[in-house]
């Protein structure tokens, strides 16, 4: 009964071991402060205020006057409870100090402040790795104003530099470890991108990820071919291959490189006016809905163009005509400049973060 008061109030200070258990140290202050009161209590029939204040004057050696004359079998006892003491005060002194010189202590005080951060999120996305791929992603995100956790093994790779300035949320931990992905919020989170550089952890995770939240969009890299259909089939939404992507811009370069260096312009945030919408379904306006591409009127209002439909099996029709309809499950894909892009949202009042 005791330990287990003890244990839950360790959680609740969410009090972590170190190489001297702070944990064990406290465990130790409290059992010793326990045991002599109640001894106290017993022996010398003292009411429970002066059995505490006898205690606590034991363990502080402050040295203050007894509550009264004590027998020779309280003497006896309060001497054994001396003895062990100052082995106990030592050690939690040497604990607390451990903890504080190593800097546990602000690092426990910035992982909870982390924790708290995380715990607040909703329909965020968690980045799995921070190496080249995974910090193009945050990149992104941050510009994009999206919350996101990112989980990397190494802290080092996390405390970069360049990122310094945007105090990201992180956890250092094994992504493909279940209870590391709940620490993130995975059964909170709207979208998972991992981005390893192996494919087996990669597809561990995407596992454990679905398995916790069969709702949220899956995005994994791949460097094998023959690994994107375990991936898909384990449950990602999408499996990208960067070095095909590559490899396919690089000999486009030399067939069309008009078109690439317009596209490269376009997908270059920084340099380019033109962005990208995905209209869903359940975003268009109600008097909207089952109608014609024609009737929508988004060139007139917004300025925008229709360059895509996605259709409900997956597949695109590009450029499609003006018949075409959006149905449920279906969306747009529309291109026009940055206040063209704002018009559009105000239009259908589409709203951004």
């Amino acid at each position: 009964m005791r330990h287990g008061l003890i244990s839950r109030l360790l959680a609740y200070l969410n009090i972590r071991s170190t190489s001297l258990d702070l944990g064990l140290a406290v465990q130790l202050v409290i059992g010793s402060a326990i045991v002599t009161t109640v001894g106290l209590m017993l022996i010398e029939g003292y009411g429970f205020v002066d059995a505490f204040y006898m205690t606590a004057i034991t363990l502080s050696t402050v040295g203050f006057g007894e509550v009264g004359t004590l027998s020779q079998a309280g003497r006896l006892f309060l001497s054994v409870i001396i003895v062990f003491n100052v082995g106990i005060v030592a050690y939690a002194l040497a604990a607390f100090s451990y903890y504080v010189i190593e800097g546990k202590l602000f690092e426990q005080m910035d992982y909870n402040r982390r924790q708290a951060r995380i715990n607040a999120l909703k329909g965020h996305t968690i980045v799995c790795g921070f190496g080249r791929y995974g910090k193009e992603i945050t990149r992104h995100l941050i510009e994009h104003g999206q919350d996101f956790v990112v989980i990397d093994e190494k802290e080092k790779k996390v405390l970069d530099p360049e990122f310094e300035q945007y105090d990201l949320i992180y956890i250092i931990g094994d992504a493909t470890h279940d209870e590391v992905l709940l620490e993130a919020g995975i059964d909170r989170a709207s979208s998972l991108i991992t981005a390893l550089d192996d494919d087996s952890d990669n597809l561990f995770i995407v596992l454990s990820a679905r398995d916790l939240n069969p709702d949220a969009r899956l995005v994994s890299r791949a460097q094998q071919a023959r690994s994107r259909e375990k991936l898909i089939k384990a449950g990602a939404s999408h499996v990208i291959m960067p070095e095909q992507i590559g490899g396919f811009y690089m000999a486009t370069l030399i067939s069309k490189p008009g078109a690439v260096e317009f596209f490269s312009y376009v997908t270059n945030e920084l340099d380019s006016d033109i962005g990208f919408e995905e209209i869903l379904f359940d975003q268009l306006p109600r008097h909207l809905r089952q109608r014609p591409i024609k009737d929508l009127n988004l060139r007139r209002e917004s300025g925008v163009n229709i360059i895509g439909h996605r259709k409900g099996n997956g597949r695109y029709a590009v450029n499609p005509g003006p018949e075409a309809t959006l149905k449920e499950g279906e969306s747009f894909i529309v291109v026009g400049s940055q206040p063209q892009i704002l018009a559009l949202r105000e239009y259908l009042n589409i709203k951004t973060k």
